[in-house]
């Protein structure tokens, strides 16, 4: 399952990133890491972008960024 795969209220955990490159340093750098925690907050109002909430801090990510990030539904 893939982030974008959440539906708002959901939490996962991230299990592995599916980017390489300055993108997947990107992610990392934003909270996106092995074992980090994600919460699904809301959808755009054309469901694109999504916020989530990582480490404590909000992030907007595109579904095709989002659905890069592997995550176990909890």
């Amino acid at each position: 399952m893939t982030l974008d795969d959440l539906q708002t209220g959901q939490k996962g955990i991230v299990r592995k990133i599916n980017a390489k490159g300055p993108f997947k340093k990107r992610l990392l750098e934003m909270g996106f890491v092995a074992g980090a925690e994600v919460e699904v907050i809301k959808y755009a109002p054309l469901k694109d972008p999504v916020e989530y909430l990582v480490k404590g801090y909000h992030v907007s990510l595109r579904h095709e960024e989002a659905a890069t990030i592997e995550v176990d539904p909890l």
